[in-house]
């Protein structure tokens, strides 16, 4: 069984993401999931809640079950669609957790150690336990798990996929064929979305302040004070110059990105007109947008239990992949199969 690295008639794909807050943002839905959707129309799709990576910070029981659901809740929402991606929790598949254990054991504390994430969140005071040093290795069972061919990814978690490629060509080199090597797929730059209070910065979950966030849960007169309030300057001209205009800018790619009109037609369709005529119609581009997917969300939170009926069936179906694939692993490394595994 060893060095047999099964063929599949599709290619895989796979994303996830962590339950961190009570709500997705614009910056994740135009900057992840707009491509998760149109992932899954090419791709066998894997989507994940990444719960097991959210204990790496100090956690409420009952609020990492609720964000649990309402991450799982928003992937849906946001059209990814449980009948041709498998949608599933992170912590459902024990597998995750053992083939990390394989991917920690083939990692030099070195190589772990000058992981970028790692040093600026330690930096900036973050609990440093050993969860959050591992969290790449973990990170890396995620993907090699489903024969990944594709990773969509931001710039941000680009060294997170090179450690990945590093470990299954290591792992490869030294027991043969076993782990597919994936590559990155590089998100569009147009879904980088900023804050709109420091459009300097990337829209955050984690670091943004509330003024700068566009919550997809907001209610639809907060999205429309949150953008009449974005920074813009002290010109007048509406033009796209993300360097000497960050602020304008920012609401001309959310503008075109949530209506597909091509940035530069978006640019000339103000022209003459002021910030005001600008906010206000970005206002109402988001808030149109976001209303599907806020009726969508309430209908699946509406209904937990089948909420936990389709991550139970994405449960299932990734199920037999990562099995598949931790049995291949643990048979290259030398372990005995337990019977539920083979011989």
């Amino acid at each position: 069984m060893a060095g047999m690295l099964p063929p599949h008639a599709r290619p895989r794909s796979l994303s996830g993401m962590q339950p961190t807050s009570d709500s997705l943002h614009l910056g994740n839905y135009l900057g992840a999931l707009v491509n998760w959707v149109e992932l899954q129309e090419s791709s066998e799709a894997f989507y994940f809640v990444a719960d097991l990576h959210a204990l790496t910070v100090p956690t409420d029981p009952e609020v990492v079950r609720r964000r649990t659901r309402v991450t799982a809740a928003q992937f849906i929402a946001g059209g990814v669609d449980p009948a041709r991606s498998a949608v599933f929790c992170q912590s459902h598949l024990p597998q995750h957790a053992e083939l990390g254990w394989v991917m920690n054991c083939i990692t030099a504390f070195g190589e772990a150690s000058r992981m970028t994430q790692f040093k600026d969140k330690v930096a900036k005071g973050q609990n440093a336990n050993v969860g959050l040093f591992t969290y790449p290795m973990l990170m890396a069972a995620d993907i090699l798990m489903y024969d990944a061919d594709r990773v969509p990814v931001g710039e941000d978690q680009r060294q997170h996929l090179e450690i990945t490629r590093d470990l299954a060509q290591r792992f490869n080199q030294r027991f043969g064929e076993t782990l597919r090597v994936p590559e990155p797929y590089i998100l569009k730059e147009t879904a980088k979305i900023m804050e709109l209070s420091d459009p300097a910065s990337k829209m955050s979950g984690s670091n943004s302040p509330e003024a700068g966030l566009i919550l997809l849960s907001d209610e639809p007169a907060r999205i429309a004070k949150k953008i009449k309030s974005a920074v813009t300057d002290a010109e007048r001209e509406i033009r796209y110059d993300p360097e000497h205009k960050a602020g304008v800018s920012n609401l001309l790619v959310i503008e075109s990105a949530l209506t597909g009109v091509p940035l530069d037609s978006v640019e000339k369709s103000y022209d003459g007109l002021g910030y005001g005529a600008l906010k206000t119609r970005v206002a109402d581009v988001v808030v149109e947008s976001v209303r599907p997917f806020q009726e969508r969300m309430a209908e699946l939170l509406g209904d937990p239990a089948e909420l936990d009926r389709i991550l139970a069936g994405g449960a299932e179906r990734a199920g037999e992949v990562a099995e598949a694939t931790v049995t291949r692993v643990f048979d290259a490394v030398g372990l005995l199969l337990p019977s539920r595994r083979g011989s």
